[in-house]
């Protein structure tokens, strides 16, 4: 993807990513959202949702990708957002970080009050069965980057109740 430091480590499964990050997004509970980047498209501002949504916590860079229908990366510090996006020479479209996301925007400055894992377990059949999504409680709502098949889907609010929750925060 061209961006310097992400190296993604893709999981697959509750307890494969409640093993490997569990501890570390539990220490978050009490930080402040201090800001996010997201890659979009200088052409035209679109969001490029393959991308990881990066969030920072008083310091703390979480870096948060889904990949295939089943697939989560969770990254610590590793990607540096001042650096450009590079190895796109191919594309009509240029990205570019961006500090812009109506999703993200009114977390800001809150404090996380705790993190959970969800996990999609719909009543019907569903392709989507078992991914795992990364929500974020603050005082003022709930944020979830969730799976979108293939890509991040940010969503903001009570969770659909086909999520099983997994609290790991406060």
């Amino acid at each position: 993807m061209g961006i310097f430091g992400f190296k993604p480590s893709f999981l697959v499964g509750i307890e494969a990513v409640r093993q490997t990050h569990g501890s570390r997004l539990a220490k978050l509970a009490g930080r402040r959202l201090t800001g996010f980047v997201v890659v979009r498209f200088i052409e035209d501002g679109d969001w490029f949702a393959d991308c990881p949504v990066v969030l920072d916590f008083d310091g703390v860079q979480v870096e948060v990708c889904h990949s295939k229908l089943d697939e989560l990366s969770i990254g610590w510090d590793t990607i540096d957002t001042a650096a450009s996006i590079a190895g796109w020479d191919w594309s009509e479209f240029t990205p570019e970080w961006s500090h812009s996301d109506e999703h993200l925007e009114p977390f800001v400055g809150q404090e996380l009050c705790e993190v959970a894992l969800l996990e999609w377990r719909p009543a019907e059949r569903d392709l989507a069965a078992g991914t795992v999504a990364v929500e974020f409680v603050f005082a003022g709502g709930r944020l979830r980057i969730v799976n979108g098949l293939d890509e991040n889907r940010i969503e903001a609010g009570v969770a659909p109740p086909d999520y099983v929750r997994h609290r790991i925060g406060r």
